[in-house]
């Protein structure tokens, strides 16, 4: 499929929400050509220079939910990721902004007693962090756990403040299993160290916010 694409330092996973701020002139055309169509654009890492990415690389469909354009012609969206894609080559349609014909990057079949083994646990531990999240910066509830590892996973990474290079290498596995494994090892240690945390603050009956949200760098 043909998509116009948005160079962007962060990751999108399936699922999550991102508000953006549209300023570029390049990127306000874009907006008003998806707006025009079928309201979605891809969101991928730039080059390790700046754009155009490689192709091969991974992202993420945004479809966007909201828009609240501005007097100055900027504009505030907010965007849903949908399924990943894999970039296959780049488009010469005469946009200031890029554009590639992309290929559906799904999960691979794998067993689903497999796949499903490491869920109940995975939702105990998301549960933790967010209580405990709760507990420090007011955050909201987060919505339902989703029901399927490959959804689940996405959904707690999404809501963790992990390094980029593990994000983006996270969104590359096509394992529903492997991506629920990882994070079953990697969230006790997030969920004391947060849980640590609240309990710091509910001895010291602050008022406050308790601090920002803890910053967890994993190396890739």
């Amino acid at each position: 499929m043909r998509l116009p694409l948005f160079p962007l330092d962060l990751v999108l996973f399936p699922g999550a929400v991102l508000p953006l701020h549209i300023f570029e002139p390049r990127y306000r055309a874009m907006l008003a050509d998806c707006l025009a169509s079928d309201e979605r654009f891809g969101i991928l890492p730039p080059g390790e220079d700046g754009p155009p990415p490689p192709t091969g690389v991974i992202g993420t469909i945004a479809i966007i939910r909201a828009t609240q354009p501005l007097p100055d012609g900027r504009s505030h969206i907010v965007v849903e990721g949908e399924g990943r894609f894999m970039l296959r080559r780049y488009l010469d349609e005469g946009t200031p902004y890029l554009t590639g014909l992309v290929e559906p990057f799904d999960d691979e079949a794998e067993d689903e007693e497999e796949v499903t083994r490491d869920v109940p646990e995975l939702r105990s531990l998301a549960d933790r962090c967010a209580t405990a999240l709760r507990s420090l910066i007011d955050s909201p509830a987060p919505p339902p756990w989703a029901a399927d590892a490959g959804s689940l996973s996405f959904q707690i990474a999404s809501q963790l403040d992990l390094d980029g290079a593990f994000k983006r290498r996270f969104l590359g596995i096509r394992s529903a299993r492997e991506r629920a494994a990882l994070l079953v090892q990697l969230l006790p240690g997030i969920a004391r160290d947060l849980e640590a945390r609240a309990a710091v603050r509910r001895r010291a009956g602050s008022n406050g916010k308790g601090g920002s949200h803890p910053s967890i760098v994993i190396q890739s």
